[in-house]
This record gives C-alpha cells, sequence and structure tokens, in this order.
C-alpha cells in the first residue's frame, strides 16, 4: 500500500520562498521541496516572507508578510478593497506585463489540453486605457452601520465591503449608483438582509451605452411593493438626465441568482440603445452584451478580419443573442443565421436587424447543438460557422453537428482557453486545422481573457 505523500509545511509556519511563475487565477508560484504555494499578490522573480495559511495533499495557499525584492512588473495598486472584493486581481501587475500573461494562458492551454504546440498565438489586444471600461454594473445593497449601503462582496463571502468607486467601471455609472442609494435612503427603502431574506431592496443594476450615454437603471427587490415610486423615479430622473429607462426586477428567492423572473417597467421601455461598428442595438435589462465596448469592437473587426467575406458566403452564428456578431457580418455575407436559445434575445436580434435595415440574416430560437444537428440532417452546410459560446464551452453534440455538416472556415470567439483548446482538440480530430488564434483583453486587471481562432477544413 503506497504511503501517503508527506506535505512539507504547516498552516501557520512562514517561509521564505521565491515566486517562479504564476497559476491561470495570477496566484503567485513557489515551491518548498516540490510542494507548490499559491500566493496572492506576487509576481515571478519576487522574493518574499509568507504564512501557510491553507494546505492540501498536491499544494497549499500562503500570504505574502514581507516582500524582499519587488518585480520589475510590479506597479502600485489602486485600492486593497479592489483586492480584496477580487474585481481587479491583476491591479498589480504592469499592464503589458498584463497582456503578456493572457497570451501565454492561452498558449499554455493550447499545448497542454489540445495538443497544439505550433499553433501561431499573436499578442494580446489591449486598451490604450485599461480601467473604467465596464458598461455595466450589479452593485448589492446591505444595511451597514444602521445605513442602506452599496459595495460588493469580499472574496469568497456574502459581507458587503462599502466601495463607491471601482476604477473598472465607467465613472458615470459609478455616480449613478451613488444617486440612486443616496435616494434610497431619502424615502427609508429597506435594504435587503440575506440571512434573514427581509428587506427589499437587493440589487442596483446600472447599464450605459459608451457611444449614446443612454443610462438603464434595473431595481432589483425582493417583493413588488417599492414605496414611494411615485417620488423615487422623479428623483432618480432629476439626478441621472440620461436615464432612458427604469425597471423593476422582483426576486423574491433565498438564492445567488442576481435577477428574479418578474419585471415591472416603471419609465420608459425595457431598452436602451448603443452602437457597436456602426449598429445600433437595443438591449433590454435580462439582454447580454458584451462589458467593453471599446474591446468588443477590435473583438468583432477580429472576427470580420479572420472571415474574410466577399459577399457570396452562407454564414451560421450560433450563439447569436441579440444580434451583435450576425449583424456584423451581415454587411459583407450572403446571408447569415443566427441561433439562440434564449426567445427574448431572439426577438430582440429580429427588431434589431430591423432596427438596422438589414433583411439578408434569419433568426431561429432554440439550443445550439438541437439546431446545429438538425440542419446537419437536413444536409444544410456553410461557408462559415462562427461560435461565441458561454465559458463551459461547445457540446459535443453541437461539435459533431459541425463535423457532420463541414463548413468550410470556422471561427471560435472563446471566452476560456481551457474550454477552447478541449474543442479544438475534438475539431482537428474531425478534419480541421487551426490556423492562429487572436486573444483580445476584453477585460482588464482580470484574469479573464478573451480569444478569437480560425479554423479551416482540410
Amino acid at each position: 500500500m503506497k504511503a501517503d505523500k508527506v506535505v512539507p509545511v504547516q498552516k501557520n509556519e512562514k517561509h521564505t520562498v521565491k515566486i517562479e511563475d504564476l497559476t491561470h487565477e495570477g496566484f503567485g508560484v513557489a515551491r518548498i521541496k516540490g510542494y507548490s504555494l499559491f500566493i496572492e499578490n506576487a509576481l515571478p522573480g519576487e522574493q518574499v516572507e509568507v504564512k501557510i495559511h491553507k494546505t492540501g495533499k498536491s499544494f497549499g495557499y500562503a500570504k505574502v508578510m514581507n516582500r524582499l525584492n519587488s518585480s520589475e512588473d510590479r506597479v502600485v495598486i489602486q485600492d486593497e478593497n479592489y483586492t480584496r472584493v477580487g474585481i481587479t486581481p491583476l491591479q498589480h501587475m504592469r499592464y503589458p506585463a498584463q497582456l503578456d500573461f493572457k497570451k501565454q494562458q492561452v498558449i499554455n492551454s493550447l499545448q497542454r489540453i489540445a495538443k497544439l504546440p505550433d499553433v501561431p498565438v499573436y499578442d494580446t489586444i489591449g486598451m490604450a486605457n485599461p480601467s473604467g471600461y465596464r458598461n455595466k454594473a450589479q452593485i448589492p445593497v446591505r444595511k451597514i452601520d444602521d445605513k442602506l449601503t452599496t459595495g460588493f462582496f469580499r472574496k469568497n463571502s456574502h459581507e458587503v465591503i462599502p466601495m463607491e468607486n471601482f476604477y473598472i467601471q465607467d465613472p458615470k455609472i459609478d455616480e449613478a449608483i451613488i444617486a440612486v442609494r443616496d435616494i434610497m435612503r431619502v424615502y427609508g427603502v429597506k435594504p435587503y438582509n440575506e440571512n434573514e431574506n427581509i428587506g427589499n431592496l437587493r440589487h442596483i443594476i446600472v447599464r450605459r451605452g459608451y457611444y449614446t450615454g443612454e443610462i438603464m437603471i434595473v431595481l432589483v427587490t425582493r417583493t413588488a411593493k417599492l414605496f414611494p415610486t411615485s417620488k423615487i423615479i422623479p428623483d432618480i430622473l432629476e439626478a441621472i438626465p440620461e436615464v432612458v429607462s427604469i425597471v423593476q426586477n422582483v426576486n423574491p428567492k433565498h438564492t445567488n441568482v442576481i435577477l428574479g423572473e418578474d419585471s415591472i417597467v416603471l419609465y420608459g421601455e425595457d431598452k436602451f440603445k448603443d452602437t457597436l461598428l456602426g449598429n445600433t442595438f437595443e438591449i433590454s435589462h435580462r439582454s447580454f452584451y458584451q462589458v467593453n465596448p471599446l474591446q468588443t469592437e477590435k473583438l468583432y473587426q477580429t472576427v470580420l478580419d479572420f472571415a474574410e467575406l466577399t459577399g457570396e458566403e452562407t454564414v451560421i452564428d450560433a450563439y447569436s443573442g441579440i444580434g451583435t456578431i450576425t449583424l456584423t457580418l451581415a454587411k459583407n455575407a450572403k446571408h447569415v443565421y443566427g441561433i439562440e436559445v434564449i426567445e427574448p434575445a431572439v426577438e430582440n436580434a429580429k427588431a434589431n436587424a430591423e432596427l438596422n435595415n438589414i433583411d439578408n440574416v434569419t433568426f431561429e430560437a432554440g439550443a445550439a447543438e438541437e439546431v446545429m444537428v438538425a440542419w446537419a440532417e437536413e444536409g444544410r452546410t456553410a461557408d462559415l460557422l462562427v461560435v461565441d459560446p458561454p465559458r463551459k464551452g461547445l457540446e459535443k453534440e453541437f461539435t459533431d453537428a459541425v463535423i457532420a455538416m463541414k463548413p468550410t472556415k470556422m471561427i471560435y470567439v472563446s471566452c476560456n482557453p481551457a474550454t477552447l483548446s478541449r474543442d479544438l482538440a475534438l475539431l482537428t480530430e474531425g478534419g480541421y486545422t487551426v490556423k492562429k488564434v487572436q486573444p483580445v483583453d476584453l477585460f482588464p486587471q482580470t484574469t479573464h481573457v478573451e480569444s478569437v481562432t480560425l479554423l479551416t477544413r482540410n
């Protein structure tokens, strides 16, 4: 019988270690007798004194107590609270180093998971100003020091840390949150108590069109009652003149899920507008819309560049949402078919096509894997298939349908290098060649990386 491996460190011990690498979550990696320690706010090349705070059989976690030297990639952090709540886990890293880190995450996944070490991975496309970019905020509301307070949850907890400046959010959104918070205080609106599932105002959500400046306010409440609405709404409109929509979303459940099933439009309509690459989009309070508009345009432009459309192609856009990629492609294609599982998003997409006078698109409601299987069985094909799946990547049925349908070219937009690499391994087995990958930084100061991958049929 094999003896258990002896862990060479114990909780609360102090050690001096050298950081050798970074994990995909941005933790520094040090090793003691071959045992890996993951250390927050530590960069390769740094020698640090650490205290062990958690151990497992294969690895442990430690906290920096004293930094003996600093990496040339280290910068002064903006605010410790940003690290405490986890919204900017890379804020201690110089921005060019963040871009290199993200490129390396893609390379590592391609090598380790897809076994594709020779695929060209280009330098990550970054931002001139990697802050203030988020066009959407979902801010929890709780009672702190006997006052209705907004902030963000401490990492791995439900404790709200009061915050007014979120650094990576559009400053106009930060201002709007404070304005709404103060109005709620004036009228004695009860903040939500998660432990007892009492109180009313759970979250304040603010969405803003980058190009239009239009603002939507979503008040997530536990009950449909919001008193005095007749005074709250005019006060919000006076404080934030850019508001075009105020929606009350009702979520009575004792759950971590933010939005409930029911909603009430309190002002305007359940939509605001923004533009991307010349197209205008109407966005509802539930609609998925990329949170970094400047980088989204670079992402979609990369899709267009990789597609090299001539105007004669039939294109399928799986996971089409409200039609952002579909309508971007349509201007250069013969016809684009969008597939989307969320029916209200399909209705949004159809309305957005009409809004932009684009008539060479067809939207189908249904799960992408089911629709693709049916289309493959019907003998349909396409010159180009574009996929932009959620973090979990493609379903096996979808990949099988792609291999059966045999589109000439495929573009995979991914927000998760690991599931991307898993899917690329299956697609290469099925007759595709991965030509190139372009990472794009949609989420500066975080560990997330978006990428665009081009595949061609052998």
